[in-house]
């Protein structure tokens, strides 16, 4: 597996999961009726963002994450970043992999932390992945996201100090 730089030409190849996930409404805070052009303008990052794609060896796009500052100014030394796997590519390392790029990203662009605002506490997977990772649950808002079947859970604020 390959973590690039995304350009746009792979977004085509991003959106098809990307509108999977975001329709599901299981995972993320985003509107579940997200268009096309408004997911890539959310997702493909200009500089001081990033954008990246994980790819196998014929290049199909098995998954991408966008990483960033989580605030600006004098809260900017504090990074974030999503992740999104297709579905097909599931347990196959994608999500570990586009992480451990993503600390290495962090750590090198001089962030002293990565914080995650919003992760579900449903998505056992990805806490689970987070936690084998080094961060840490510093809170959970109470009901913070409604899932479409499970109704009001936690919404967890994830850290890692470097």
């Amino acid at each position: 597996m390959l973590i690039r730089e995304a350009t746009a030409a792979d977004w085509p190849a991003i959106w098809p999961f990307f509108h999977t996930i975001v329709a599901a409404g299981e995972t993320y805070t985003y509107p579940r009726d997200l268009d096309e052009a408004t997911g890539r303008e959310m997702w493909l990052l200009a500089p001081p963002g990033r954008t990246v794609v994980a790819v196998d060896d014929a290049g199909t796009v098995l998954g991408t994450a966008k990483m960033n500052p989580n605030h600006m100014g004098a809260a900017a030394h504090i990074a974030s970043a999503s992740f999104m796997v297709d579905p097909q590519c599931a347990g196959r390392g994608v999500g570990r992999a586009l992480g451990e790029h993503v600390l290495a990203w962090a750590r090198a662009e001089g962030y002293r932390a990565m914080q995650f605002n919003a992760v579900v506490e449903t998505n056992t997977r990805a806490v689970a992945l987070w936690r084998s990772l080094g961060f840490t649950v510093m809170t959970t808002l109470p009901e913070g996201f409604h899932h479409p079947t499970k109704g009001y859970v936690g919404l967890h604020i994830m850290y890692q100090q470097f």
